[in-house]
């Protein structure tokens, strides 16, 4: 959802005058807090020496990819917020900025993310119906955030901003995974892997379609 513009910047889809300025970024980034809260706590098992489990030992055996994928979608994610805040919205110079450092980071989150998704041993949690899922998320925020890039370069602002909202809304994928999924772990017990897959994937599909919805209204 962040975009990234010259000369017109594409207004950012969810922010309407009627709202005030500083509630939608507030809203994105308390969304990505159970994520980057998830994230620091997983550096801190890398860097503090944690004990190797079932769960985490994918980590240590390699974690140059996990800590990469974690830095970059706590940038992505954050930073991308403030693009929707109208007093910066109207400021250029930000605008171009906060860009040159989003889309590098929206980059490495994805590709990151790929690598760990093909390459990394699958936990007892996932299956193979969350791995092609997730596969198929990561592959399309990385096109969205290329096109986002192949439209500004052709100062097309309108669709630039449309391939780098649903870029954004992929990447905030997991805020929204870890709300659906808190209410079946507190009600009764955690989910079977195929009921997570399904979870997850409603999560991502909330997210495109809530971006879609207002793409197409702007």
């Amino acid at each position: 959802m962040a975009t990234i513009s010259q000369g017109n910047p594409a207004t950012p889809v969810f922010a309407r005058p009627r709202v005030p300025g500083w509630l939608i970024p507030a809203g994105l980034i308390s969304l990505s807090l159970i994520p980057v809260l998830a994230g620091a706590a997983r550096l801190g098992e890398l860097t503090g020496g944690a004990p190797l489990t079932e769960q985490n030992a994918r980590f240590f055996e390699s974690p140059v990819p996990v800590v990469a994928h974690i830095v970059a979608a706590v940038v992505y994610s954050l930073l991308g917020a403030f693009q929707f805040s109208p007093s910066l919205r109207g400021r250029r110079s930000w605008h171009r900025i906060a860009g040159k450092i989003l889309i590098p980071a929206g980059l490495l989150s994805a590709i990151s993310g790929l690598w760990m998704t093909l390459f990394y041993t699958l936990p007892p949690s996932d299956g193979q119906l969350l791995l092609s899922f997730r596969l198929f998320f990561g592959f399309a925020m990385t096109l969205s955030l290329i096109l986002g890039v192949r439209t500004i370069i052709r100062r097309d602002f309108s669709s630039h901003g449309a391939w780098m909202t649903r870029a954004y809304a992929t990447g905030l994928g997991a805020g929204t995974q870890a709300l659906i999924l808190i209410g079946p772990e507190l009600v009764s017990s955690p989910p079977d892997v195929t009921t997570r897959a399904l979870l997850m994937g409603a999560g991502w599909a909330l997210n495109l379609s809530v971006a879609e919805y207002f793409i197409r209204r702007r």
